[in-house]
């Protein structure tokens, strides 16, 4: 489990095409620190196993299912990524419940420059939009958000100078695709009322 409090600005250091999968080689002194084979990171909110280490470096594979869900296919050479570890047991829940189970991609819309922060403006697509409310959380490209504008097509999030100069959100532009996950919670809320729990049967006399 992950919180979406971006640990380091990573970057991909080589791709090799494996056919209906990748292999990925990128950067992250940070995330990489303690780490061991068969360990998990997320690199743009996408939860990925550790299959190789070494000067600060790890080697991850990702299966067609993945890139096709997500945006990771469209990273090469020298993409910055987002990466974060785990939750340590006992660890602060700094932002929110975050699987690194990616639902779907949307797109930066357009970007809107305030003062001291900036407002974005991100595509939804249309299966994901009951899950997403205003003031509720959001995962973006790994990163926790808090939906300020829940539209039927899109949402917008307000972005403090921390976050923009920390992650992939301060250099995304618009048409550039982001990963989203959206909140957990919700995704059960909605199965359990959909599927009300049957009455015991009544035993046998």
């Amino acid at each position: 489990m992950f919180t979406g409090i971006v640990e380091e600005l990573g970057e991909v250091t080589a791709v090799e095409k494996l056919g209906d999968a990748s292999r990925f080689r990128l950067r992250g002194r940070v995330v990489t620190e303690g780490a061991r084979h068969g360990d998990s990171i997320a690199v743009n909110g996408v939860c990925l196993t550790v299959v190789d280490l070494g000067d600060g470096e790890f080697t991850a594979d990702v299966m067609a299912e993945t890139l096709n869900r997500s945006s990771l296919g469209a990273l090469d050479t020298g993409s910055r990524v987002n990466l974060e570890r785990p939750m340590a047991v006992g660890g602060r829940l700094g932002g929110h419940i975050v699987q690194g189970h990616v639902d779907g991609t949307g797109r930066i819309v357009e970007r809107r420059i305030s003062e001291n922060w900036e407002i974005v403006k991100v595509s939804l697509p249309a299966e994901l939009a009951r899950y997403v409310v205003e003031k509720g959380s959001i995962t973006v490209d790994g990163v926790s958000l808090t939906v300020v504008e829940a539209g039927p097509d899109y949402f917008t999030i307000s972005l403090i100078p921390t976050t923009l100069a920390l992650t992939t959100l301060g250099i995304k532009e618009p048409g550039d695709p982001v990963n989203l996950e959206v909140d957990v919670i919700a995704k059960y809320v909605e199965r359990l009322l959909g599927h009300p729990a049957q009455e015991p049967e009544e035993p046998a006399k």
